[in-house]
């Protein structure tokens, strides 16, 4: 049974990728969502074909209004593909397959930010437009793209390392100094401090949550509110549910593991859920400070979400 969503508190979320907005749509189970915030990793974001594209701030708004592809999920359901195809005959690169209607979508980002407006109002409008009601946030105005370093000296941003590249194993280094340069989106900041509870959704550590962490005044904010921080686990049984976490891990010297995520978030977060299936890292997981829970985190259906959900605010209730 889904819990009741519970009325009390302000959290905020650190989100980015698939798994994030399948989270936070538990989380509107069981908080009121209007008392959410879910602020949004932008290192994904570029240009392709003349206009711009915000990835995690896209599907973690098509997932709460109800309307993402949910078996690729991201994009749109039921969206066709005739302008990328019709590119595509023209003689363009068509790796990043962006549908029709998501493509008006980022038409719309691109006109706006062309005509002054700034990309936290630009997402606020388009959430409300979709009908959500949390509050959905980029971590940064700025560009900060995120770039992922091969061996051989190869850099590429982290699209062109996913999508086009197949996220291959020989990642050496990720590069977040574009983050690390950037300035906190209008209203970040401000919601973090304010913040009853932050949780940090099971994104991928190093490129989701990451370069959120790498926006200057981040972590302060964070520390400044005295909120309890709550992480979830993107790695069950030593392998990420989807996606290049493990070779991201690899990549900087991390653990592929729930134990080796909880050490990546040592002295930011407080509590830490892990999956039923790691249990045995528990003791590991307290060992490095954090109060840990183990439950089912195999995000499958809104249920399972909700429940984890509530599981990671339970928690940060008991860490008050």
């Amino acid at each position: 049974m889904t819990p009741s969503p519970r009325s009390e508190g302000r959290v905020v979320a650190l989100a980015g990728g698939v798994g994030a907005a399948r989270f936070l749509r538990g989380l509107v189970g069981a908080v009121d969502p209007a008392r959410l915030t879910a602020i949004v990793n932008t290192g994904d974001d570029r240009e392709f074909y003349g206009v711009w594209v915000s990835p995690d701030v896209d599907i973690v708004t098509y997932t709460l209004a109800d309307i993402v592809d949910r078996e690729r999920g991201y994009g749109l359901t039921g969206d066709t593909f005739h302008v990328v195809d019709a590119l595509e005959a023209l003689g363009h690169e068509t790796w990043f397959r962006l549908g029709d209607r998501d493509f008006a979508h980022c038409q719309h980002r691109t006109l706006q930010m062309r005509a002054g407006t700034g990309l936290a109002a630009i997402t606020d409008g388009l959430r409300r437009r979709y009908g959500v009601a949390t509050r959905i946030l980029p971590m940064s105005e700025d560009p900060c793209p995120t770039r992922v370093e091969l061996s051989g000296g190869v850099s590429v941003h982290f699209e062109e390392y996913m999508v086009r590249d197949g996220a291959p194993d020989d990642v050496e280094r990720v590069d977040l100094s574009a983050a690390a340069a950037a300035r906190p989106a209008p209203g970040a900041l401000e919601a973090l401090r304010e913040a009853d509870s932050v949780l940090i959704c099971p994104s991928n550590p190093v490129v989701s949550i990451g370069p959120i962490l790498a926006i200057p005044g981040v972590r302060d904010a964070i520390a400044a509110s005295g909120a309890p921080v709550v992480g979830i686990s993107p790695i069950i049984g030593g392998a990420p549910v989807k996606g290049p976490a493990d070779r991201l891990l690899r990549g900087i010297g991390a653990e592929v593991s729930a134990r080796g995520v909880a050490g990546l978030y040592t002295g930011l977060a407080h509590g830490f859920v892990i999956d039923e299936r790691d249990a045995a890292q528990a003791s590991d997981v307290e060992a490095l400070g954090l109060r840990a829970r183990a439950v089912d985190t195999l995000m499958r259906d809104v249920s399972v979400a909700a429940q984890l959900a509530e599981t990671a605010l339970e928690l940060a209730e008991s860490l008050r």
